[in-house]
């Protein structure tokens, strides 16, 4: 029962650092994307919009 128990934690272990390395990254991507879409739509409400 020990070996499980001490696999169990190891497991949980890389699986925390896995994430806590992982989610800043993932963090990033989504703020690049959204940055992306607002510069887009800008864009297109820039070239849409009539000339003075």
């Amino acid at each position: 029962m020990n070996t499980a128990m001490d696999n169990l934690i190891a497991l949980l272990t890389v699986l925390g650092i896995f994430v806590a390395v992982t989610f800043p990254s993932l963090l990033g991507i989504a703020r690049e994307r959204r940055i992306d879409r607002q510069i887009r739509t800008a864009h297109r409400l820039i070239t849409s919009s009539p000339r003075r």
